[in-house]
């Protein structure tokens, strides 16, 4: 091992439950942040505006569905929509109140979507299982519906998509075409910091042990004390406000605009693969789940064309694209059949023969 937990005594409560017990861990992640925080300014614009914000923002709704999943227990095919929830809302209020700093309206976009992703909770304490799926996905079609058909949402526009309008921060852009690919880096990746602490001190204080004890078994947990409905819909709450930010981020962020079929079924299938690959009740699994299957298609693109173009063999985009979900669905079956706990329990093994890796979860 590199380092070991020897010699660093815990003479508290508060530190035996901390998040990085241990202080290697600690300089170790500071080490990573200020590596990502680097790459504004030492990567080109094609690594941060096509790869690694989208990843930054795939890993986000990854961790907002890892949250009600992984966590409660409570399966939803509903991401997709409430990420979209979070997108028009952000786009209304920074459209509505532009002397207010889109950072805000951003954020609070969140509140909106945890608003409806409550709603849709309500049926939680009755039903669960299959019928809960049936539900999410009800609210997916519901709320894609209203994108379409609501047309006071995108401003009349008669395109019906949303466009990302120009604002600054200190005066400098942060959103719209004069936005540079390092400014729209930055903001993604603090966000995603940001809601990332959040969420591992909830999976890591009580509110993340009543949820795993739901999701373990209900009943026990209720004659234990736990109050089945406001634990379940408080899950739903903080899933769709993290799902909301990171649908915010990927439309006005990354896209610039966006229209209705961005949040369409295939979205909400997209973070649940994620998910499932990376590791359920994993947030280190959310984001290995969403470098690997964001990141597919990027390495199938340039391995496939450098091993047959030498032998005369054109490899089309259609042909990447065709193995893309060839892998993908052989990936998922594996997963669930072979390790259900994802990628991240390959890095749990990983980190006990050889401890590098600061994130405990």
């Amino acid at each position: 091992m590199i380092y070991r937990e020897a010699g660093q005594f815990k003479t508290s409560y508060a530190a035996d439950m901390a998040i990085f017990p241990l202080r290697e861990d600690r300089i170790g992640l500071a080490v990573i942040i200020l590596a990502a925080y680097a790459l504004a300014f030492t990567g080109n614009g094609f690594l941060l505006n096509a790869v690694l914000i989208p990843f930054l923002v795939y890993a986000l709704a990854a961790i907002g569905l890892n949250l009600l999943t992984g966590y409660a227990g409570l399966i939803s095919l509903g991401t997709g929509g409430f990420m979209g929830v979070g997108a028009y809302t952000a786009y209304k209020l920074i459209t509505a109140f532009p002397e207010v700093n889109a950072i805000v309206w951003i954020l609070a976009s969140g509140f909106f979507s945890a608003a409806v992703g409550v709603l849709f909770g309500l049926p939680s304490l009755r039903i669960k299982g299959f019928y809960l799926v049936v539900a999410t996905l009800a609210a997916q079609f519901f709320l894609q519906w209203t994108f379409t058909r609501v047309p006071w949402l995108y401003n009349y526009n008669v395109s019906g998509a949303i466009e990302a309008p120009t604002r600054t921060l200190f005066g400098i852009p942060i959103l719209g075409a004069n936005a540079t690919p390092q400014t729209r880096y930055l903001l993604v990746l603090t966000l995603v910091v940001a809601l990332t602490w959040l969420a591992a001190n909830l999976v890591h204080g009580r509110i993340g042990r009543m949820w795993m004890a739901v999701r373990d078994m209900d009943i026990a947990a209720e004659l234990m004390g736990i109050r089945l409905l406001p634990t379940k819909l408080l899950a739903f709450a903080v899933s769709s406000y993290v799902c909301g930010v990171a649908g915010a981020l990927y439309a006005l962020v990354w896209l610039g605009g966006a229209e209705y079929n961005a949040f369409d079924i295939n979205q909400s299938f997209l973070i649940l693969f994620m998910v499932i690959i990376g590791g359920l009740g994993s947030l280190i699994g959310s984001f290995l789940g969403a470098a690997l299957i964001f990141t597919l298609p990027i390495l199938l693109g340039q391995l496939l064309p450098a091993i047959f173009g030498p032998l005369g063999i054109h490899i089309g985009a259609e042909t990447i694209e065709h193995l893309r979900l060839i892998v993908l669905g052989v990936l998922i079956i594996v997963f669930l059949i072979l390790e259900p706990h994802g990628l991240a329990r390959l890095w749990q093994i990983a980190k006990q023969k050889l401890r590098v890796w600061p994130f405990p979860y």
